[in-house]
């Protein structure tokens, strides 16, 4: 369910008022809708169901290729840093290349990104791959929406975007299973290799029926510094984060250096973007208050939402020793509300105040973390699909209120960088989340195993008696079992320790929506609810 939001980040490239002329992109149909409607959705599929396909199969990717549980979330952080740093690109390629180019080459780049992925034999390798994956995925969902509003009338764009809402709705939920079922069947290879027919079949098609359609290109000026500056400082801190556990932090040389560039071209990064004439993120929107109160809110609790994709999957395979097909379907019920609940939610939630929607949705999201927090490893799947299946309610009333809340102060024409600064941010805030998460888990755990630990003494009889009796008489064997059980049990505290702060911050968010202010509808249209 991770891309649900997304929708929001597509309106950075609407078509541009001087393209909506008579005889010109306006008028554009290609030879067959449908088959163009198709190649767009299936490369929108195929791009969302990347961000989840490999959530459930961390844990065998990381036993292959010899690496820890903190290593394996590069595979999503790589991935989705590369993502949120591309996304302020898409306007500058779209106006410089044309949309119908910028779809195709992007399409076939992530084909050839996901072969490479595949291809990986070392953690640094699939991880490199990722991240080249993430940089050419970042301008294809917005670069899809804006290609299918142009070939649609008017009167029937609500019905695209309904389309491809459904498409961003159902993909996340298939990842899990599908990538569940290739690993235990086939190989982890195969989640990436799968692109490789769905990308070339979707630029074919897509390529062919735009061909001819009418393009006002440009030649943007770039803004050098800004990209440079935030390049390095994101990337900086998400290396940082990322290694952080493997290098004990800043008794490493390493870690300091990084975060010393980190803060340096952050810093310049933000003072470049809020006096630049024409910057690459528009930081400048953040003077508009529920711009503001709104994108808080969406980091946050986007961010707290991406943990509990990351860690439920690997709890339930390293902990409950679920196959990755069964880590699937444990989590794949968090889809089913937001598929038959989304066109109402979009149709009647503007006849609600859309802060008791959105507060609704993070007291279902935290009510559903404060379960999490008292499970055990006794926990049968029921319950973990059951906790799953309602956590959906609050993801279908999350994003669309407060995606419209942080929308509805700003003029028309600052909806497009609203909507791609909120995507850029939220998608740095669920890779950020994801790496501090995995470390919250491996450090708790591991000061939670030294605690049992000491209460288990070597010099007392019973005690090494007991032990043997876990081994069938074998001390050494007994010891193992022993060991197992603890680390198991420290894990699983420290899961529950997490969630149970995942639960608090889901209800600190909902103070930031209440510092919005109705009306929330966008300027220029007719207000809506929220009064």
């Amino acid at each position: 369910m991770s891309t649900i939001a997304e929708q929001g980040g597509a309106l950075a490239l609407q078509p541009r008022p001087e393209e909506a002329k008579p005889g010109s992109l306006a008028d554009f149909r290609p030879p067959s809708v449908p088959l163009t409607t198709l190649g767009l959705a299936l490369a929108s599929f195929m791009q969302v169901l990347d961000t989840t396909i490999a959530n459930v199969s961390l844990a065998t990717i990381s036993g292959n290729l010899g690496g820890s549980a903190n290593q394996a979330t590069w595979v999503i952080t790589s991935f989705a840093v590369s993502t949120a740093i591309a996304l302020p690109l898409t306007g500058w390629l779209a106006r410089r290349f044309g949309e119908r180019k910028l779809f195709m080459w992007s399409t076939l780049g992530f084909v050839f990104a996901s072969f490479l992925c595949g291809l990986a034999h070392s953690m640094g390798l699939l991880v490199m791959a990722r991240a080249l994956q993430g940089l050419i995925a970042g301008p294809m969902y917005p670069v899809t929406q804006a290609l299918l509003l142009s070939i649609y009338p008017p009167a029937k764009r609500g019905h695209a975007i309904a389309l491809l809402a459904m498409v961003t709705v159902v993909a996340p939920i298939a990842g899990p299973i599908l990538g569940g079922w290739i690993t235990d069947n086939y190989s982890w290879e195969w989640i990436f290799f799968i692109n490789i027919p769905i990308g070339i079949f979707a630029s074919t098609v897509v390529g062919s029926q735009l061909k001819g359609r009418p393009e006002k290109l440009e030649t943007p000026k770039m803004d050098y510094i800004g990209l440079a500056s935030l390049v390095l400082g994101v990337g900086a801190l998400q290396i940082l984060l990322d290694l952080g556990n493997d290098e004990d932090w800043f008794s490493s040389q390493l870690i300091v250096v990084l975060a010393i560039v980190a803060v340096i071209g952050l810093a310049v990064f933000v003072i470049w973007e809020l006096t630049d004439d024409d910057p690459i993120v528009d930081l400048r929107l953040f003077r508009h208050r529920n711009f503001a109160t709104g994108t808080l809110a969406m980091v946050l609790a986007y961010g707290a939402f991406f943990s509990v994709g990351i860690l439920v999957p690997l709890w339930l395979q390293y902990d409950l020793g679920y196959t990755a097909i069964w880590a699937g379907f444990a989590t794949a019920p968090i889809g089913l509300l937001p598929i038959l609940l989304t066109p109402f939610i979009g149709k009647y939630a503007n006849r609600f105040d859309l802060r008791l929607l959105a507060s609704f949705a993070f007291i279902a999201m935290s009510l559903t973390s404060f379960l999490r927090s008292g499970f055990s490893l006794d926990v049968d799947f029921s319950h973990v699909a059951w906790v799953q299946f309602l956590q959906g309610l609050g993801v279908a009333l999350f994003f669309m209120p407060v995606l419209q809340i942080l929308l509805s102060d700003l003029e028309l024409h600052e909806i497009s960088a609203g909507s791609g600064l909120m995507t850029f941010l939220r998608t740095l805030g669920g890779s950020f989340s994801a790496s501090l998460t995995t470390y919250a888990w491996t450090s708790r755990g591991a000061i939670h195993h030294a605690r049992m630990t000491e209460h288990v003494s070597t010099l007392d009889p019973a005690t090494l008696q007991q032990v043997a009796a876990y081994g069938g008489g074998d001390l050494q064997r007994g010891a193992a079992v022993v060991e197992m059980m603890i680390s198991n049990q420290a894990a699983q505290i420290a899961f529950n320790e997490i969630f149970h702060l995942l639960g608090l911050l889901f209800l600190a968010v909902i103070a930031f929506v209440w510092f919005a202010k109705p009306p929330f509808g966008a300027k220029g249209s007719a207000p809506s609810g929220g009064h």
